[in-house]
């Protein structure tokens, strides 16, 4: 939400009008895949995390295990990777290149604190095995040549499970970027545009998603997260 509040000035202030359109379908189509990428990059993580690892805990620091191997092979924090090129990727769609800078930098100062808290727990509870772990594993840059495979295969079910509400905050990211944009450009709302299509079909699927994880037991999976 307050990521939302900062865009309102930055789109209100940035004319895309006299911008080639062969330029504006790069910017568009590279901030989509962006966001994309921080998704998939958010689902190999949540799909290949085993339960009671250091992997995703949404409450409280919490791991019975280190998760070392898979994608936090590569980098030690992955989810907050993802996150990032999830949030970037709307923040592209303005069009507005300080507010991509300040934005990166406002995320960096936020998630620095809450990686220092979490690695600091993590090395209290597993000593040698995370200090080895975190020296040879880049905190944010991934090293794809350090990959070990994961202990457990992918999990589309824990996936589907997991991150439903991921997924449509950001398509609703796309939809406000594209509205208000359009409303300080034409002073007027349009309600059939691509992405109001996207966002409601994101939305049955969310909500079909959400009814079967809380009323039912078919995303129930034994050992996963």
């Amino acid at each position: 939400m307050v990521l939302f509040l900062i865009a309102v000035p930055f789109i209100a202030l940035t004319d895309i009008s006299s911008l080639p359109t062969t330029t504006k379908k790069i910017v568009e189509i590279l901030a989509v895949l962006l966001s994309f990428l921080g998704l998939v990059i958010r689902s190999i993580a949540v799909g290949t995390t085993p339960r009671g690892t250091s992997g995703r805990n949404t409450k409280k620091q919490m791991a019975e295990s280190l998760n070392d191997r898979g994608i936090y092979s590569v980098v030690r924090h992955p989810l907050y990777l993802g996150n990032y090129f999830m949030w970037i990727g709307i923040v592209l769609y303005t069009f507005n290149w300080y507010l991509v800078v300040i934005v990166s930098l406002l995320f960096w100062l936020y998630y620095e604190r809450i990686m220092f808290a979490e690695e600091n727990f993590l090395r209290k509870k597993f000593g040698d095995p995370f200090i080895r772990w975190s020296n040879h594993t880049p905190a944010f840059l991934p090293s794809l040549s350090k990959y070990q495979k994961g202990r457990i295969p992918f999990s589309i079910i824990s996936v589907m499970r997991r991150e439903y509400s991921g997924v449509l905050a950001t398509v609703f990211g796309f939809v406000f970027v594209d509205d208000l944009r359009r409303f300080f450009q034409t002073n007027s709302f349009e309600l059939k545009t691509i992405w109001h299509s996207v966002f409601l079909i994101t939305l049955i699927i969310v909500l079909i998603l959400r009814s079967l994880k809380h009323y039912t037991s078919v995303l129930d999976e034994e050992g996963r997260s």
